[in-house]
Parts: structure tokens; C-alpha cells; sequence
């Protein structure tokens, strides 16, 4: 890490390179949001084209996922930035992401394909988030 001042040597700006870790959990990550903001999408455009039984409850379920999509669309953003926080909501992304892949397994047909993806990507983002180069370049180490 190198420092640089700026003109009125009032401000440093710090200079950092991303790992290939951290890179890699927050396109992970980014994409498990954009999937999650893609549906929610949908749930509004069918709620509007479609006939709902309940329009309250369609309603719902449709602001329900798109502000779920909001936890790891910040965490991803946090993690390209190399946040400390962002570590911990991409984590709880990943820890949450694992029982949904493990119910869209047990239905079977195609979501097995989806439940084995969506198990990978979370296991893969965690093994990223705890690798000591990522929790360093995150500025997360050992208390002293």
C-alpha cells in the first residue's frame, strides 16, 4: 500500500489492489442480487399484467423481494470498494443461501440444477470472505 497526497497535502488517499478473493465474492455476490432484484421485478410486472388471488399478498411478496435484494447488492458494492462492513452482509447473503438451495433441491426437476449453482456460489463466497488475504485487504485481523 502506497500513500500519495494531494495538492494541498490536506488529504491521503490510500492506494490498494483487490484480491482475486474479494473480487471474485463480490461479483458472486452482485449476482446473487441481481437475480433476486430480476425476480422481484417480474413480481411486479405480473402483478400489474396478471390476476393475482390476493392482491395484497402478491403485493407483498413482490416489495418483500425486491427490498431483499437490497442486502447483497450493498454488500457486493461494499466488497469491490474493500469495506470492512460489507463483509458481514455478504456473509449472512451466503449462510441464507444455503438452506433456499437446499429446499430447491429437494423439489427436484430443474431446480436441482439452480440448488447445486446457488450452494456453490455461497460456498465459494464464504471461502473468499474468511481467506486471511481477503480478511487483511478488508482491514480484519486478529484483536490484539
Amino acid at each position: 500500500m502506497s500513500e500519495t497526497q494531494t495538492e494541498t497535502g490536506t488529504a491521503a488517499v490510500m492506494e490498494t489492489t483487490r484480491p482475486r478473493r474479494i473480487t471474485a465474492a463480490a461479483a458472486l455476490t452482485g449476482l446473487e442480487g441481481l437475480v433476486v432484484a430480476v425476480f422481484g421485478v417480474v413480481s411486479v410486472v405480473m402483478l400489474f399484467t396478471g390476476t393475482p388471488d390476493d392482491m395484497t399478498q402478491a403485493a407483498t411478496m413482490a416489495v418483500t423481494v425486491l427490498a431483499l435484494s437490497v442486502l447483497p447488492l450493498a454488500a457486493a458494492r461494499g466488497l469491490w470498494g474493500l469495506r470492512r462492513w460489507s463483509r458481514g452482509p455478504s456473509m449472512i447473503v451466503q449462510l441464507l443461501a444455503l438452506p433456499v438451495a437446499w429446499q430447491m433441491g429437494q423439489n427436484g426437476g430443474g431446480l436441482v440444477v439452480l440448488a447445486v449453482l446457488l450452494a456453490a456460489a455461497a460456498v465459494a463466497v464464504l471461502a473468499c470472505l474468511v481467506n486471511p488475504k481477503a480478511t487483511e485487504a478488508l482491514g480484519i485481523g486478529p484483536r490484539e
